[in-house]
C-alpha cells in the first residue's frame, strides 16, 4: 500500500483505503471500522497524496505537513482534532510557522489532525517515507487540492 491509496471522501468522516478499481468508481475500505463500500465517480475523492495546503510560499504537500506532524510528536499521537480552536490553532502553527491562515480553514487543521491521528492508530505512518512519485509532479500544472470542504 501507498500513500496514494488511503483516500479521503467528500461528506464521510476518517480515511479509505482503495481496495479496488471497478467501471463506476472504486471499492474502499474504511480506516476506521475496515468496512467496505462502493465510491461512485460522482463522489469526491481526494487521494491523500494529492492535497496540499496554502501556504505563504508555495503550497506545501500533505506528505510533509504529516512528517513535520510526525518529527514534532517523536512519532507519537498528535493532540486531539477534538481540543480546542486555539490549542489547535497554535499547535498548527508550531508545526507549518508559514501556513496562509487566511486560507487554511480550521476545519481543514482539524481534519488534517485527525487523518494524522488515524494514520499514528493504524500503524500507517510509514506510508510517509515513500518517495514521491515523479511522473505526478508537473511543474505547469495548478496547485493541487486542499482540504477545504
Amino acid at each position: 500500500m501507498e500513500l496514494k491509496d488511503i483516500v479521503s471522501i467528500a461528506g464521510k468522516p476518517g480515511l479509505f483505503k482503495v481496495v479496488s478499481q471497478t467501471k463506476t468508481g472504486a471499492i474502499v475500505e474504511s480506516l476506521i471500522d475496515s468496512k467496505r463500500q462502493p465510491v461512485f465517480i460522482h463522489d469526491r475523492l481526494s487521494s491523500l497524496n494529492d492535497i496540499s495546503v496554502f501556504t505563504t510560499g508555495e503550497d506545501r504537500p500533505l506528505r510533509k505537513i504529516l512528517q513535520a506532524i510526525r518529527e514534532k510528536e517523536n512519532g507519537g499521537p498528535a493532540p486531539s482534532h477534538k481540543s480546542d480552536e486555539t490549542t489547535l490553532k497554535n499547535y498548527f502553527a508550531s508545526v507549518v510557522p508559514d501556513y496562509d491562515s487566511e486560507r487554511v480553514y480550521f476545519s481543514s487543521i482539524k481534519k488534517i489532525i485527525s487523518w494524522y491521528n488515524l494514520l499514528h492508530e493504524k500503524d500507517l505512518l510509514a506510508l510517509l517515507d515513500e518517495t514521491e512519485p515523479k511522473d505526478n509532479i508537473d511543474e505547469n500544472s495548478e496547485p493541487s487540492e486542499n482540504p477545504q470542504e
